[in-house]
């Protein structure tokens, strides 16, 4: 009897050093989860029959620690949760290693080449869509045609008022104070210059437009009060003024633009402008996609623009601890674990991205040694027992 309790005894710290040896192996790997065996007694009746390894323990409670990677599409979860792909036979898989990709067909994949789960993001809109595969538009975006300028300077109060002649020219530097240019575009994404040309008159400044170096348009008064605020523009009170730029390039004519002076000040001192900025861009073609903290996967252009196409799911359950390991670094879930639980990262009990990061193995090398002569130590002793006894059956041979 005592030979079979051995025996079992040193069967299960072969089970328990294979454990062992899995995770002093993977002290290196991304997102690995280190794994425990529990030895269990065993019984028959109640008579002790040796030992079993009763279980396996996944520490899936414990997080790694955080490599920074420098890459872009790499994110780590700080926290709960689990990222999300679909493999090629449907099924859901779970994994703490973000490494992701854009593919050829246009989908962003994880780093065994499955699809990475997320959430579609819907036009000019704050909700997400439905869950699925992630698509990365990888062509164009059309150009989009300015519609607002925002202009905010200081009409310098120190500025000499023009005389009545010699008539303004925008060729003759003399008969105005300062010009600004700024950028606008078309329907069809093609550049436009729009002059701004700035009169100090005796009741405020006038302001003249030149549409990509044309003739200048008549005077537009803008008028401040004695606190040296703006007050408004073209006779009315706002501090918009909206001018139409004929285009001859097959674009939509006119360009409707609308000017915002708010916060424009005549003030003693310095002239200066603080903000010429006009929306709208040319066309750009896709250049790479990149991840940021709150999940979104943001497509960039050579136009200097940037896309949201969709936001990275994260999974949680109620028993993790309970998941089905399909490799070292990847989980499907289980009776046990409960069914997955969706939410995008930072929400609900996902945690939060750390992006151009990667998670770090969570197998502790010293305490993984200890337990390695622990376990020799065992072996050792059971060993022991197997010697005596076999000496003890030799010696009673002996003397029959």
């Amino acid at each position: 009897m005592s030979f079979d309790i051995a025996l079992s005894g040193i069967q299960a710290i072969n089970q328990q050093l294979n454990s062992t040896s899995n995770n002093i192996a993977n002290a290196g790997t991304y997102g690995f989860k280190s794994s425990r065996a529990n030895f269990s007694a065993m019984y028959a009746g109640s008579r002790p029959t040796g030992t079993e390894i009763g279980s396996v323990t996944q520490s899936m409670s414990l997080n790694g620690g955080v490599l920074n990677t420098g890459r872009a599409l790499d994110a780590a979860i700080d926290g709960r949760g689990y990222f999300v792909s679909r493999d090629a036979q449907n099924t859901m898989t779970y994994s703490r290693v973000g490494i992701f990709s854009a593919s050829t067909d246009g989908t962003l994949v994880d780093s065994n080449g499955r699809v990475a789960q997320g959430y579609a993001t819907i036009p000019n809109s704050t909700t997400l869509g439905p869950m699925g595969d992630i698509k990365i538009p990888t062509g164009q975006i059309p150009a989009q045609p300015s519609a607002t300028l925002t202009y905010t300077a200081n009409m310098s109060a120190d500025w000499t008022v023009k005389p009545a002649a010699p008539v303004f020219s925008k060729d003759d530097a003399t008969t105005y104070n300062s010009a600004k240019v700024s950028v606008v575009y078309d329907s069809l994404g093609a550049k436009h210059t729009l002059a701004q040309y700035f009169v100090k008159t005796t009741a405020g400044v006038d302001v003249h437009y030149s549409f990509d170096d044309g003739a200048a348009s008549t005077a537009v008064p803008m008028t401040f009060n004695s606190a040296g605020q703006m007050t408004g523009i073209g006779g009315a009170t706002a501090l918009t003024n909206t001018i139409n730029l004929p285009t001859t390039n097959g674009s939509t004519s006119p360009i409707a633009l609308t000017i915002d002076y708010t916060g424009t000040t005549q003030f003693a001192g310095e002239a200066t402008t603080s903000t010429n900025r006009a929306d709208g861009y040319a066309s750009g073609t896709y250049t790479g996609v990149e991840l940021a903290d709150d999940g979104s996967v943001v497509a960039k252009y050579t136009n200097g623009q940037s896309k949201t196409v969709g936001v990275l799911a994260l999974a949680t359950f109620p028993d993790e601890g309970s998941l089905t390991a399909v490799n070292d670094t990847s989980w499907v879930a289980s009776n046990t674990s409960g069914a997955a639980l969706y939410d995008r990262p930072g929400v609900g009990m996902a945690g939060k991205l750390a992006t151009s990061s990667l998670e770090q193995s969570n197998v502790d090398i010293t305490s993984e040694l200890v337990g390695l002569m622990t376990s020799q130590r065992n072996y050792q002793a059971n060993s022991k027992v197997i010697s005596t006894e076999s000496a003890m059956l030799q010696s009673l041979m002996q003397a029959l």
